[in-house]
Protein backbone atom coordinates (compact mmCIF):
# COMPACT_ATOMS: atom_id res chain seq x y z
CA UNK A 1 0.00 0.00 0.00
CA UNK A 2 1.39 3.47 -0.88
CA UNK A 3 2.59 5.63 1.98
CA UNK A 4 0.49 8.58 3.14
CA UNK A 5 3.11 10.92 1.67
CA UNK A 6 2.93 9.19 -1.74
CA UNK A 7 -0.89 9.26 -1.78
CA UNK A 8 -0.89 12.97 -0.87
CA UNK A 9 1.67 13.74 -3.58
CA UNK A 10 -0.37 11.76 -6.15
CA UNK A 11 -3.54 13.66 -5.15
CA UNK A 12 -1.77 17.03 -5.51
CA UNK A 13 -0.37 16.01 -8.90
CA UNK A 14 -3.84 14.97 -10.09
CA UNK A 15 -5.37 18.26 -8.93
CA UNK A 16 -2.53 20.35 -10.39
CA UNK A 17 -2.63 18.34 -13.61
CA UNK A 18 -6.35 18.94 -13.96
CA UNK A 19 -5.98 22.66 -13.31
CA UNK A 20 -3.06 22.83 -15.75
CA UNK A 21 -5.17 21.08 -18.39
CA UNK A 22 -8.06 23.53 -17.88
CA UNK A 23 -5.75 26.53 -18.16
CA UNK A 24 -4.06 25.15 -21.28
CA UNK A 25 -7.50 24.54 -22.80
CA UNK A 26 -8.61 28.09 -21.93
CA UNK A 27 -5.56 29.39 -23.81
CA UNK A 28 -6.09 27.06 -26.77
CA UNK A 29 -7.92 29.58 -28.93
CA UNK A 30 -6.30 32.90 -28.05
CA UNK A 31 -4.07 34.65 -25.52
CA UNK A 32 -5.85 35.72 -22.35
CA UNK A 33 -5.11 37.57 -19.14
CA UNK A 34 -5.74 35.94 -15.77
CA UNK A 35 -9.30 37.18 -15.37
CA UNK A 36 -10.09 36.06 -18.94
CA UNK A 37 -8.74 32.58 -18.19
CA UNK A 38 -10.95 32.32 -15.10
CA UNK A 39 -13.99 33.53 -17.03
CA UNK A 40 -13.34 31.11 -19.90
CA UNK A 41 -13.15 28.15 -17.52
CA UNK A 42 -16.23 29.37 -15.61
CA UNK A 43 -18.40 29.88 -18.67
CA UNK A 44 -17.02 26.87 -20.55
CA UNK A 45 -17.88 24.57 -17.65
CA UNK A 46 -21.49 25.73 -17.49
CA UNK A 47 -20.62 27.95 -14.51
CA UNK A 48 -19.55 24.94 -12.42
CA UNK A 49 -15.76 25.32 -12.24
CA UNK A 50 -14.42 28.42 -10.56
CA UNK A 51 -10.67 28.97 -10.46
CA UNK A 52 -9.53 31.30 -7.69
CA UNK A 53 -6.57 33.61 -8.22
CA UNK A 54 -4.72 31.88 -5.38
CA UNK A 55 -4.66 28.73 -7.53
CA UNK A 56 -4.48 30.36 -10.96
CA UNK A 57 -1.29 32.38 -10.70
CA UNK A 58 0.91 29.69 -9.15
CA UNK A 59 -0.32 27.35 -11.91
CA UNK A 60 0.44 29.94 -14.62
CA UNK A 61 3.95 30.41 -13.20
CA UNK A 62 4.44 26.62 -13.17
CA UNK A 63 3.21 26.36 -16.79
CA UNK A 64 5.54 29.17 -17.79
CA UNK A 65 8.52 27.47 -16.08
CA UNK A 66 7.66 24.27 -17.98
CA UNK A 67 7.69 26.22 -21.26
CA UNK A 68 4.02 25.49 -21.97
CA UNK A 69 2.90 29.14 -21.87
CA UNK A 70 4.59 32.45 -22.48
CA UNK A 71 3.46 35.87 -21.33
CA UNK A 72 3.67 39.52 -22.24
CA UNK A 73 2.28 42.75 -20.84
CA UNK A 74 -0.40 44.42 -22.97
CA UNK A 75 -3.32 46.80 -22.59
CA UNK A 76 -6.78 45.32 -22.04
CA UNK A 77 -9.89 46.44 -23.87
CA UNK A 78 -10.43 48.80 -20.87
CA UNK A 79 -6.98 50.33 -21.39
CA UNK A 80 -5.51 48.68 -18.29
CA UNK A 81 -2.14 46.97 -18.23
CA UNK A 82 -2.38 43.17 -17.85
CA UNK A 83 -0.20 40.15 -18.41
CA UNK A 84 -1.47 38.03 -21.31
CA UNK A 85 -0.64 34.35 -21.51
CA UNK A 86 -0.42 32.29 -24.68
CA UNK A 87 0.21 28.63 -25.46
CA UNK A 88 3.62 27.74 -26.83
CA UNK A 89 4.05 24.87 -29.32
CA UNK A 90 5.16 22.72 -26.35
CA UNK A 91 1.98 23.79 -24.55
CA UNK A 92 -0.15 22.64 -27.46
CA UNK A 93 1.55 19.24 -27.34
CA UNK A 94 1.05 19.10 -23.57
CA UNK A 95 -2.63 19.98 -23.96
CA UNK A 96 -3.07 17.11 -26.44
CA UNK A 97 -1.32 14.75 -24.03
CA UNK A 98 -3.40 15.94 -21.07
CA UNK A 99 -6.59 15.63 -23.10
CA UNK A 100 -5.75 12.00 -23.97
CA UNK A 101 -4.91 11.23 -20.34
CA UNK A 102 -8.17 12.84 -19.20
CA UNK A 103 -10.22 10.84 -21.73
CA UNK A 104 -8.72 7.56 -20.47
CA UNK A 105 -9.20 8.52 -16.82
CA UNK A 106 -12.78 9.79 -17.21
CA UNK A 107 -13.78 6.72 -19.29
CA UNK A 108 -12.34 4.45 -16.59
CA UNK A 109 -14.22 6.27 -13.84
CA UNK A 110 -17.42 6.33 -15.87
CA UNK A 111 -17.14 2.61 -16.58
CA UNK A 112 -16.50 1.86 -12.94
CA UNK A 113 -19.46 3.95 -11.80
CA UNK A 114 -21.75 2.30 -14.36
CA UNK A 115 -20.70 -1.20 -13.37
CA UNK A 116 -21.19 -0.35 -9.71
CA UNK A 117 -24.73 0.85 -10.31
CA UNK A 118 -25.50 -2.34 -12.26
CA UNK A 119 -24.09 -4.45 -9.43
CA UNK A 120 -26.29 -2.64 -6.92
CA UNK A 121 -29.47 -3.19 -8.96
Amino acid sequence: MPSTDTRYRNRIELLQGTLDMLILRALGEEPRHGYGICQTIWSGSGEVLRVETGSLYPALHRLERNGWVSSEWKLTENNQRAKYYRLTPAGRRQLASERNRWNVLSAAISGFMSSESEAMA
